[in-house]
């Protein structure tokens, strides 16, 4: 679908995000946390492409690296064709009319002071989005679309359900009229029931806008059912990319196996053996050499520990970074 589009709207190259660690008595710093650690990926218009992993992979810190809401420390991210690290904060702050995001917490990202409907204006006040006069028309036609009744303009956040706040989330960053919105774990606050409807919700306006998705979750559940395409990460480094009836039907990588064998059945008579991966997951302070992932691997041999394995195919849409492929 998306892949025969010419041109990816979003193309992330070489993306790293380090943090400093400072120390002693100048406060000099003495190393870096690698959240992020070279990594490439692309998104076209209208698509959605999930990452996942456990906690602490880097998959928010890439969102937020992406938006500059933290810096990158090295790379190239293009949104329609424009380098965003070479645009200053004035050029930047215009750019963001096209990328949104929906944080994971309807509650704290939205303003308790304010009303819904002065949430809204101030969105559409920022970007210039409509003339002043076509704002409460505006604000009406936004709360409709994420299935808001319209007298809920004049009520505060605190008023509503998780659920509802956010469908409030949802419409504050449709308001800008964006081309690209970051889920960072959009619907991982919510209950199992509010989590579908927010879900169809976003696939309906994704159809009706052409929006495109970088969706992040530790739910594969959730990405199974919004995704075009996954993007699986482990301590800062993609290990498996592929569409999702590839890697659903055909996970290539162990770690990618071990989070497939934990996603529960509908049907408690199917039996799934379990992957159980030993020992937590190394500091990104001190990340193992070679292959990442060794440390935990049931298939390590000597070539993880001492090489770190490049992408290679695995299937026409399907990509993997493992010496055992």
């Amino acid at each position: 679908m998306a892949e025969a589009a010419k041109q990816p709207l979003l193309e992330v190259t070489g993306l790293k995000k380090y943090f400093p660690i400072k120390g002693g008595v100048f406060g000099r710093v003495v190393q870096h946390v690698k959240a992020v650690d070279d990594i490439s990926f692309t998104i076209y218009p209208g698509e959605t492409v999930s990452i996942v992993g456990e906690s602490g992979c880097g998959k928010s810190t890439t969102g937020r690296a992406i938006l500059r809401l933290d810096e990158p420390t090295a790379g190239e991210i293009r949104f329609n064709g424009i380098n965003l690290l070479a645009l200053g904060k004035r050029e930047m702050r215009r750019m963001r009319k096209d990328l949104q995001v929906i944080f994971q917490d309807p509650f704290a990202s939205l303003n308790p002071r304010q009303t819904v409907g002065e949430i809204l204006r101030e969105a559409l006040a920022i970007q210039q989005v409509v003339p002043k006069s076509q704002y409460t028309e505006k604000i009406m036609e936004l709360l409709a679309n994420v299935g808001m009744r319209p007298d809920s303009m004049d009520r505060y956040p605190h008023e509503f359900s998780g659920g509802q706040r956010q469908r409030i989330g949802i419409a504050r960053a449709l308001a800008v009229e964006p081309k690209l919105i970051v889920c960072d774990e959009a619907v991982s606050a919510l209950d199992v029931s509010i989590q579908a409807q927010v879900l169809n919700l976003l696939k309906e306006l994704q159809r009706k806008y052409r929006l495109a998705y970088l969706f992040i979750s530790h739910d594969l559940g959730v990405v199974r059912h919004i995704s075009d395409r996954v993007i699986v990460m482990y301590l800062g480094k993609i290990v498996e990319v592929a569409d999702k009836q590839s890697l659903f039907a055909n996970p290539q990588h162990p770690y990618t196996r071990a989070l497939m064998s934990s996603i529960p059945l509908p049907d408690r008579r199917v039996k799934r053996e379990r992957i159980l991966l030993s020992g937590d997951v190394p500091s990104p302070l001190h990340p193992p050499a070679g292959c990442r992932f060794h440390t935990r691997c049931p298939y390590a041999v000597a070539l993880c520990k001492e090489k770190a394995p490049e992408m290679k195919a695995a299937g026409e849409t399907h990509q993997v970074a493992c010496h055992l492929i």
